[in-house]
């Protein structure tokens, strides 16, 4: 084998991991101590039509599986929660025939600066800013008399961490007791990749989050918590409707070579490489009014590129916005009763960048099996959406989504491709797309630091070759989950199925098939079932056996081995099973996951927020012009403190507003806040505690001619000589300018 040599470049870089890996075990070792009737129809599009009201109960059922060796070592479960005091439950009507519904919206934004923003483990890619904020949304469906109910909740962030969900349900318990537990409760995350990180317990995503924090972990909570809870106040007697339609021009498969390794005669069974189905469940109360909808729809929220900053939900997000905007006429972003999920679906190999992968250097094509360029290498391979940049890219699939609603397996390993990233977002250097074999020097390398991978885990997961054997690496805490949720809860014809991760394309078809087929065999005809993406747990991809032979991004994230989907559709079919014989009861228990205590501190520390001589906090440094016309952008910039503080002090729901001054009232009237699409808040950090903060006003063709201001809300930290330190809250002094449609 030939001498390997390295650029001055790489030589750089390799010096820059070797200090980080030494920092990193510095810190780990010194810090870790430290409803109504549910009906049917089936159509390209959607219209309000309604089919034969369901006669099934609502059961619902989980269980847990510790992913070792060659085969699932405990079945699935239910798990019983023992009674505590409980909150008393809002009055049930019981002689009407269907469920009860209940809807719910809380904010769950965290921390926007100094935290890495989740799922593209790119380093560098803090917050800075806010877009749009983030929101749980809880939906909850029961029968009449109360017995059975079932809560899903989707929220805007990358993925649920296990410790988000243990931490949600034993809330929960606290206030409902075993109304709310394991087995009838989904948590399901978005997967929007520009949503901050700091809520996960396993090592390799705290490190990837450098460090745990309980800032953004408990404001995320707390929404998660108070989205049920609103949603279980306003339980009403309603309906629910399922639609099924066909969505265009949204997406397309970002590894198309690997689909190609699934066998043609299950391929030919399909008429795209990518599932362009949405099922649509929309609940209305008895009298027809609309409560909300929950949509699923196969597609990765990363039309947000690697180079944003700005926390936001994503396309999906954006399909949100516009839904509730529509049905909440006169409220705020994030304020009415109507409440529109855009949930995740088997979007594992599936990109919203649709005019697809081109070299940013040439503009010719890199769909190749490497995602590489001829001149650059893989750095250079990046997807492309359908608009002019990131922002219009998001609302133009958001939009399409929009339209089209209304209307044995192995211990955890990462391979190499898992380093490549994928042509949504390139990762790091040296490593590309499909690679089998692994790299002397950086084998080398992760055995200094980490010690070598057994011989079992590297059989075991062939084709793939193992970069990080995270399975095997326990200390400080195990780096991946080695106890993995799997939950199905039916509702009528309805059967969701909570996946722990990122199925593909075909992974997601062959689940969905084997759990309908297993309801079939036991007489229930006729279901729905809905693949719901990043619930309750996160373990990566699962491919199947065929695309992991490629060993593409997804298939070297597949961390559980070549027979990872084998293994879930074997306990989906027992659950399936279970549901329809009735004999969920007789499930065993299984393990509970462990819930870490002490976690690694973030990187970033607290500072004290200074402002400059002669100034406070929220004055105005650069401030709007006097006139501006429809279709221009209004900025001002500030004097700023740190933003993160406004998530331990939420004496401010917002850090920004928009507001319209009326004559007729003598009144400022709030037109925007930074939950809009129209506004932009950026947060510019300086030295020694020193920042500004520039809000942007994007008008709207919508807006009104007239006297405007902006106003930025914050908090700021103080801390006196030997005393602990105090947020304060401040607003600043506004800008007023005018808005006209014509000069």
């Amino acid at each position: 084998m030939a001498k390997r040599t390295f650029s001055s470049f790489e030589i750089f870089l390799i010096f820059l991991l070797v200090i980080t890996t030494g920092i990193t075990v510095a810190l780990l070792s010194l810090l870790f101590i430290t409803s109504g009737t549910i009906e049917n129809h089936t159509d390209s599009g959607f219209p309000s039509t309604q089919g034969p009201p369901a006669t099934q109960s609502p059961p619902a059922t989980q269980g847990s599986a510790a992913p070792q060796n060659s085969t699932p070592s405990r079945g699935p479960t239910t798990t019983q929660a023992s009674p505590t005091p409980s909150t008393p439950e809002p009055t049930l009507f019981q002689n009407f025939s269907g469920y009860h519904i209940g809807v719910g919206r809380a904010d769950c934004t965290g921390q926007v600066s100094d935290i890495n923003l989740m799922g593209y483990a790119k380093t560098g890619q803090y917050a800075r800013g806010i877009l749009t904020r983030l929101y749980s949304r809880a939906f909850i469906m029961a029968e009449p008399d109360g017995s059975n109910r079932i809560v899903f909740v989707s929220i805007d962030i990358g993925m649920v961490s296990q410790r988000l969900r243990l931490e949600v349900l034993s809330r929960l318990q606290n206030k409902y007791s075993s109304l709310y537990r394991r087995d009838n409760v989904i948590l399901s995350g978005t997967h929007t990749h520009s949503g901050p990180a700091g809520y996960f317990q396993y090592t390799t995503f705290v490190i990837a989050s450098e460090g745990f924090s309980n800032r953004t972990f408990e404001y995320m909570v707390t929404g998660i918590v108070e989205s049920i809870e609103i949603a279980h106040k306003n339980m009403k007697p309603g309906k629910i409707f399922i639609n099924k339609g066909t969505v265009d021009g949204a997406q397309i498969n970002r590894s198309p070579t690997s689909y190609l390794w699934n066998p043609q005669s299950e391929r030919a069974r399909y008429s795209s490489n990518t599932d362009k189905e949405m099922v649509l469940l929309k609940m209305v109360d008895l009298n027809g009014e609309e409560l909300g909808l929950i949509s699923w729809f196969a597609i990765h929220p990363v039309s947000m590129k690697n180079t944003n900053h700005l926390v936001n939900s994503d396309n999906v997000g954006y399909a949100s916005y516009l839904f509730e905007q529509e049905k909440n006429k006169g409220y705020l972003p994030g304020e009415g009763p109507y409440v529109a999920a855009f949930a995740s679906s088997n979007l594992g190999d599936v990109s919203p960048n649709v005019l697809g992968p081109q070299c940013t250097n040439t503009g010719e094509s890199c769909d190749n099996a490497n995602s590489s360029c001829p001149i650059g290498g893989p750095s250079m391979c990046v997807a492309m959406g359908p608009g002019q940049d990131m922002f219009e890219s998001t609302q133009i699939i958001g939009r399409i989504i929009y339209d089209k609603a209304k209307v044995k397996t192995c211990k955890p390993a990462l391979g190499y491709s898992f380093a490549a990233g994928t042509i949504d977002g390139f990762g790091t250097v040296s490593f590309t797309q499909g690679m089998t074999e692994g790299d002397s020097f950086w084998d080398t390398l992760r055995d200094q630091v980490l010690g070598k991978p057994s011989e079992e885990i590297k059989e075991c997961h062939k084709p793939k070759p193992v970069l990080l054997q995270t399975g095997e690496l326990l200390n400080p805490h195990p780096w991946h989950p080695d106890i993995v949720d799997v939950q199905i809860v039916t509702l009528g014809f309805l059967a969701i199925t909570a996946i722990p991760g990122e199925f593909t394309t075909m992974s997601g078809r062959r689940l969905r098939q084997a759990v309908r087929e297993e309801f079939e065999a036991y007489g229930m005809l006729n279901m729905t079932v809905v693949i719901s993406g990043l619930c309750n747990v996160y373990t990566h991809y699962i491919t199947t056996y065929e695309e992991y032979q490629a060993q593409r991004y997804e298939a070297a994230s597949t961390i559980y081995g070549p027979h990872t989907l084998s293994a879930y559709i074997q306990l989906y079919r027992v659950l399936a099973k279970a549901i329809a014989t009735d004999t969920v009861a007789n499930l065993s228990s299984g393990p509970k996951p462990p819930f870490f205590e002490e976690l690694m501190s973030p990187l970033i520390p607290n500072i004290v927020d200074r402002a400059p001589e002669g100034t406070t906090f929220g004055d105005v440094l650069l401030p709007a012009n006097t006139i501006y016309r429809v279709g221009e952008v209004v900025e001002v910039t500030f004097v700023g403190a740190n933003p993160k503080n406004s998530a331990e002090n939420r004496t401010h729901q917002t850090f920004l507003t928009v507001e319209k001054y009326e004559a007729t009232s003598a009144t400022w009237q709030i037109m925007h806040n930074d939950a809009s699409w129209e506004t932009r808040f950026y947060w510019h950090k300086g030295s020694l505690g020193l920042s500004n903060a520039t809000i942007q006003w994007h008008i709207p063709d919508t807006a009104q001619p007239g006297t405007y201001r902006i106003k930025y809300f914050g908090h700021s930290r103080k801390q006196d000589l030997l005393k602990p330190a105090v947020l304060l809250s401040f607003e600043s002094t506004p800008s007023v300018f005018e808005v006209t449609t014509t000069w």
